[in-house]
Parts: C-alpha cells; sequence; structure tokens
C-alpha cells in the first residue's frame, strides 16, 4: 500500500480507502462486512469512509463494530452529513448547525471513537448560510470530534468560497470527494485545478463508474443476475448513464489495454484515478474479502503515456467531461 498526504495538511491516507457505500448494512451481512474490513486492513488500507445516510445510519454501525480492537491511531475513519437520516424529522437532513452537532455525536457513537479524521458535507446545502455550516464545522474541530473538514459534490466556487470562510475561521477544509472515472470526469476543468490552488485533494468515489469498467456488463445482453445494473431498488437507475451498447462495447475495447499493463479490468480502472496528482485517494468497496484483495493491487502502479492515450483513444466522445454536471447532480435544494 501506498499513501499520499490529504490536501495541504500533514495528514498521510492510504491511496485505497475503504468505502461502505451500498454494502455494510444492506447489500452484505455484517460477518461478511468484517471479513472485508480485515481483508482491507490486511492488505495495508487504513482509511475507511463512511456516512450517517448509507443504510440510515447502519453502515457505521457495522464499521464501527468492524473497527473494534484496532489501534485508533493507525486508522483513518472518514464520515459525512447531509442527506437524512433517523425519523426524517424536520431537522434531521441538511447543514444547519443543529443537524450537523447532533449528527456528529450520532457519528461518533455508532462508529465507537471519540473523533473522526475527516468530517464531510456530504452535498452543499442552498437553504443554510454557508457561514452558519462552516462555524459548526469549526467548533467540532475545537471541540476535537474531527481533526480535518472536507465536503463532497461541491462545485469550484462552493469550495472555493468555503476554503476562504475555514481559513477565517481557523480550520483545514482539505479535501472534495466527487465521483471521477475514465467515464466521468466533470471534475477535471474547474473542480481539480482550483482545488490544486487551494491545497484541497480529491477522494474519489466509483473509480469503476459503479462496476462498468470492470466489463461485466456485455454490449447487446442483460445484466448479470444479482449486479447493481439489475438492482431495481436504486442500483439500477443510479448505473443507467453508462448502460447503453456504445458506452459497454468501448469499455470491452479496454481489455487489451488492461492485459498489456498486466492488471485486470477494475485495477485498470482504479489505477487510472490514481494517475490524477489532485486525487489522495481512490473509494473502493466490496461484497466479498476477494474483491478487496485485487482492488489493492492498483495500488502504486504507474500508467505510461502511452497507455493513458489509449485508453482515451478507446472511450473517445463517450466520456463525459462536462463541468456542469456538478451542479446538475446537485440537489436544488434541501432534500426534506
Amino acid at each position: 500500500m501506498e499513501f499520499r498526504y490529504l490536501g495541504n495538511s500533514g495528514l498521510k491516507i492510504s491511496e485505497i480507502t475503504y468505502g461502505n457505500w451500498l454494502t455494510h448494512g444492506s447489500q452484505v451481512e455484517n460477518d461478511v462486512a468484517t471479513q472485508c474490513v480485515h481483508a482491507a486492513l490486511d492488505e495495508g488500507i487504513s482509511t475507511f469512509d463512511t456516512a450517517d445516510v448509507y443504510a440510515n445510519t447502519v453502515a457505521e454501525s457495522v464499521l464501527g463494530e468492524a473497527l473494534k480492537g484496532q489501534r485508533r491511531a493507525d486508522l483513518e475513519i472518514f464520515t459525512k452529513v447531509y442527506w437524512p437520516t433517523g425519523p426524517g424529522g424536520k431537522n434531521d437532513t441538511g447543514l444547519s448547525r443543529k443537524h450537523i452537532m447532533e449528527s456528529i455525536d450520532g457519528s461518533l457513537q455508532r462508529l465507537q471513537t471519540d473523533y473522526v479524521d475527516l468530517y464531510q458535507a456530504h452535498r452543499f446545502d442552498t437553504e443554510t448560510p454557508l457561514e452558519e455550516t462552516m462555524q459548526a464545522f469549526a467548533d467540532i474541530v475545537r471541540q476535537g470530534k474531527a481533526h480535518y473538514i472536507g465536503v463532497s459534490e461541491w462545485t469550484a466556487e462552493q469550495i472555493r468560497a468555503g476554503v476562504a470562510l475555514s481559513k477565517e475561521m481557523g480550520f483545514q477544509l482539505i479535501s472534495s470527494q466527487p465521483q471521477y472515472s475514465m467515464l466521468w470526469r466533470v471534475i477535471e476543468d474547474e473542480v481539480v485545478p482550483t482545488s490544486a490552488e487551494l491545497g484541497v485533494s480529491q477522494i474519489v468515489w466509483s473509480p469503476m463508474a459503479q462496476g462498468v469498467l470492470s466489463g461485466k456488463y456485455q454490449p447487446g445482453q442483460e445484466p448479470p443476475e444479482g449486479s447493481r445494473a439489475a438492482d431495481e431498488k436504486g442500483g439500477a437507475n443510479m448505473i443507467k448513464r453508462f448502460m447503453n451498447d456504445d458506452v459497454l462495447t468501448r469499455v470491452q475495447d479496454l481489455k487489451p489495454i488492461a492485459e498489456e499493463a498486466g492488471l485486470s479490468m477494475a485495477q485498470l480502472g482504479v489505477a487510472w484515478v490514481l494517475q490524477n496528482d489532485n486525487v489522495a485517494a481512490a473509494l473502493v468497496g466490496a461484497s466479498r474479502p476477494e474483491q478487496v484483495r485485487e482492488n489493492v493491487k492498483a495500488a502504486g502502479v504507474k500508467l505510461d503515456a502511452s497507455v493513458m492515450s489509449k485508453i482515451d483513444d478507446v472511450l473517445g466522445d463517450v466520456v463525459e467531461k462536462d463541468p456542469a454536471k456538478t451542479a446538475e447532480t446537485a440537489p436544488q435544494g434541501r432534500v426534506a
């Protein structure tokens, strides 16, 4: 495993970070989830990312239980706040001071820790003054409940405003967690250069484009039973933007490139995002321990310019690069 600094801070994190979105507390049994976490630890992963909204708080509890007994100083634990949790009361969502201050205490209890290393705003809240949100984060840092603050799926302008306020209030906003993959590159033109200028790193989710870049989806065929694309409860809706024959055919054409690099398709996808200097970590999940062991083989891989160029040539115009997509895919008002 290799480690990278997160933003302009002194915090080092594992460049392959274990995330438990969509798996813990929902798709896999708790004992299997624990096996996956332990496999991650065995492979040198020290950084774990979750959120209070995952499985409506259950994912945090599963992760906390799985990490019990580990030396806390050896771990970097991340969680997030914004989306509705609990019974969905009028203040159970957003980035108000009330919701943030109550949410951090709930997260710490479920994670069985006194602090998180990174506390992230899961989306931008258009209905709460940014000053109120950032003051709450500042107080959480001063109370020792979080060491650093990050954001997720914020635009370049929102990140700039957040960093400016964090400096005024005496704490560090050091990370951004966007979607990023060979197929989804909307952060490259605005978010990445702004972040690099401000000392903010990316912790990217879905480096395998919700599994499409693994090559398991074949053009002209129904998705495999049990796959995300076959999950009508939500997974199929998330992945549908990539589920067309043009994209899937081009993804299949990546196989010779992966083989030439000595990588599986999934490993190539993870390694690709890690070539970006502004990316501190790629988030990977797992429903089986062996998936963790395979994913970590992307750590430390250097792809030469010719490989990167071949990937661009194969994918061509199916790649989404429009920076406006970050704002378009964000909630336009607070989710109630």
